[in-house]
């Protein structure tokens, strides 16, 4: 087992799982994409399985009634060496490509070949809890014990994949992008199948209303959760660039949770720390903190 120190490193001033290699993260920009690539961005924690679920479920469907149609749900995009890349390369089209990296580093051919690309936003504070739990049970991230340190650490961006509003305001400048779509996670536990709608429509995907609900059916959380805890886990094959564990991935996926964490004094530095940029960015603005 790594030392503590040794399992993260920064690029560009933020800071990697050293799963993700400084020699590929250097290397991005030599990244081959193609036309009809599918990228699903989040930010660690926010729902990148959750979606990845979605999107297998509908592509399998659509090959019920397509059988030309083909998917390949690939490893996150920045997990690995550069042989990453040769491996990406001999996948068949289409692929589905996971990743958690902010919009400045995301290889620039998605970006001229007008690639499809999908971003999940959940509210700050519940991804904060749940990446402190997860930073607390994975083996590859340094363990905090106490969330009042790993509070600090969210706050100053100093935790994996940087701070939570830089990467949401990364990606704000493809807000009118015909080729991006936004979800907010807190919607969609409230409405999944307004939103499969939305991503088949984006996706030029034909389902039908029963379709829809029985995709959404299967991509419910208690699912994927009794799913992933019965199915064995190749390691060299994982949608995480943090770990190829699934068991780690679903602990609760609740909206508010970070009531039960928070003390007041916390939500009041959060809220004044981030109240500013969050009123200035349309994006971070629409974001939901409890269920409603």
């Amino acid at each position: 087992m790594p030392e503590q120190t040794e399992l993260v490193h920064r690029f560009r001033g933020i800071p990697f799982s050293t799963r993700a290699s400084t020699e590929l993260l250097q290397s991005l920009d030599d990244f081959e994409a193609r036309e009809d690539d599918v990228l699903l961005v989040s930010y660690p924690k926010s729902g990148t399985h959750w979606l990845t679920e979605i999107l297998r479920n509908l592509y399998n469907c659509h090959t019920e009634n397509n059988t030309t149609s083909q998917v390949t749900l690939t490893s996150s995009l920045e997990f690995g060496d550069l042989s990453k890349f040769q491996e990406l390369r001999n996948l068949p089209s289409k692929r589905l490509i996971p990743t958690h990296l902010n919009c400045d580093m995301v290889p620039v051919q998605f970006k001229t070949k007008k690639c499809k690309m999908i971003y999940v936003i959940r509210n700050p504070k519940d991804t904060a809890v749940s990446m402190f739990h997860y930073y607390q049970q994975n083996p590859h991230l340094p363990k905090i014990d106490k969330w009042s340190t790993f509070l600090e650490m969210f706050l100053k961006g100093e935790v994996v994949y940087g701070s939570w509003i830089d990467h949401v305001l990364s990606w704000e400048k493809k807000e009118n992008d015909e080729n991006t779509l936004f979800l907010y996670y807190e919607s969609m536990k409230k409405d999944l199948p307004t939103y499969v709608k939305e991503i088949s429509s984006f996706l030029n995907i034909s389902v039908t209303e029963d379709q829809i609900k029985d995709i959404s059916k299967k991509s419910s959380f208690s699912e994927m959760k009794e799913k992933a805890e019965k199915e064995k886990v190749n390691s060299n094959h994982t949608v995480c660039a943090l770990t190829a564990d699934r068991k780690l991935i679903f602990r609760k996926g609740a909206v508010g949770d970070w009531k039960n964490h928070f003390t007041s004094k916390q939500n009041t530095q959060f809220d004044v720390l981030f109240k500013e940029k969050i009123n200035s960015s349309v994006l971070a603005s629409r974001v939901q903190y409890e269920c409603q």
